[in-house]
């Protein structure tokens, strides 16, 4: 009796601050609609971030609920206990300990032909997926659609965007995880709304600057964007980096002014990269690179594979995205946006599968060849997107800002070639010291 009676409260606990919290975005909604909500992106980005607490604060006050009240201590938890307990309740430590163990510890062998086409796979999955992915994305948030009848018009909404790539990865990694073999999973479902939120932030930073940037000013800030990953280790890991680190982080830091003080928008069809750019670049860089550190961490206490967390994290960014779209009512318009320009839906799958694709690609190019190598192939692709982009959309990129791109990508081959030339020595530094 107990125990029912306290699952009642906690599920009327949730439902109804979701409720009242839902109800409140439809009064923000109708007070905002009377002005020119549209037209700012920052309160474009707080009424989505409201969105979001119609998750964040049901889940806050159900956490402590449950810590108050020894909820998850009772040995008869029942079906709905039990799904507490997944996503909020602790780390089994026997668990822990058992993954830990049941690590596989076999490598296999490949011969040099069959590693020579695994490298070209990944190469051309992850360019292919990723290059067709830029060009999408800077269409859909800077071109026209035109329909059969002759009506023009341009899709404005970042998040919506955001939702189907989330959509389409979540079923991708739930398809993977359910057809593969991966460690046991012991990670409460509440640590991925951290970095789910900052994911989601990130994605809508990054398609929102295309309205005020250029897409290769895009590329080549995400291209430097070790710099506050680097800042964010330091803050929420206490990472320590070598110098050459700093000297790539700064030759970064100058191609960058390089490039953004001398690509203005005095030619055709340059758009001038204006202060709104500028901030939205670099809120995608902090919250990035928290994302990045956050799931590192995860990473590592939890043994988890990487599909596991691409699964775990679109989880929570689909729960998001959906409900703040619902309660804007904007889920409805950009569905019938589809109906009206084909084109338009067309684009929106490809975008997302692409991304979806490009993100397995990710985890078996890292698995199979390592960081440096995917690391590699990156760089390469974002120099390819630079120029695919000024060929389709004519941009015009000026000397001085060709320098810029080429002291940013030179930092980031050093910064390669540096971080595998300590990687070697540290192994046979190892290797004498165990020899001795």
């Amino acid at each position: 009796m107990f125990r029912s009676s306290q699952d009642v409260m906690l599920c009327l606990l949730v439902a109804s601050l979701f409720f009242f919290l839902y109800l409140v975005m439809q009064v923000v909604k109708d007070i905002l609609n009377q002005s020119s909500f549209e037209e700012s992106w920052v309160l474009r980005l707080c009424v989505n971030f409201a969105g979001y607490s119609c998750i964040l604060v049901p889940g806050f006050v159900a956490y402590k609920f449950v810590k108050a009240t020894e909820y998850l201590d009772r040995t008869d938890l029942g079906c709905f206990g039990r799904f507490v307990r997944l996503c909020l309740g602790d780390a089994d430590p026997d668990l822990m300990k058992t993954i830990e163990s049941s690590a596989p510890t076999l490598t296999q062998v490949r011969s040099p032909s069959k590693k020579a086409l695994q490298l070209l796979y990944c190469f051309g999955g992850l360019q292919t997926s990723y290059l067709i992915w830029g060009v999408l994305q800077e269409k859909i948030m800077t071109q026209e659609y035109r329909n059969s009848s002759d009506e023009t018009d341009s899709f404005k909404d970042s998040e919506f965007l955001v939702f189907v790539n989330r959509v389409l990865a979540f079923a991708f990694s739930g398809i993977h995880l359910i057809f593969t073999r991966h460690p046991r999973h012991n990670c409460p479902l509440y640590k991925y709304v951290y970095c789910s939120l900052t994911n989601i932030l990130s994605s809508w930073c990054q398609y929102e600057a295309l309205k005020f940037v250029t897409f290769p000013t895009q590329v080549l800030v995400k291209a430097s964007k070790i710099i506050p990953v680097m800042v964010m280790g330091k803050i929420v890991s206490k990472k320590k980096f070598e110098y050459y680190e700093y000297v790539t982080a700064v030759m970064m830091s100058v191609g960058m002014v390089m490039f953004l003080l001398n690509n203005s928008g005095e030619h055709k069809g340059v758009k001038e990269t204006t202060v709104s750019g500028i901030v939205l670049m670099a809120m995608y860089m902090a919250m990035d690179s928290f994302t990045s550190n956050w799931q590192s961490k995860l990473f590592s206490t939890y043994n988890m594979s990487s599909v596991q967390m691409m699964c775990g994290v679109n989880l929570f960014s689909c729960l998001f995205t959906a409900v703040s779209l619902l309660s804007q009512g904007l889920l409805f318009n950009s569905f019938l946006f589809m109906t009206k320009f084909p084109s338009f839906a067309m684009d929106c799958f490809l975008l997302s599968l692409c991304s979806a694709t490009g993100q397995l690609f990710i985890f078996y190019t890292i698995s199979t060849f390592g960081p440096v190598v995917f690391v590699i192939i990156t760089t390469l692709r974002q120099v390819f997107a630079i120029l695919l982009s000024c060929i389709i959309y004519n941009h015009h990129l000026s000397t001085f800002a060709v320098f810029g791109v080429s002291i940013i990508f030179i930092a980031l081959f050093l910064r390669i070639y540096c971080n595998q030339r300590l990687r070697n020595i540290r192994k046979q530094q190892s290797r004498g010291s165990s020899q001795g």
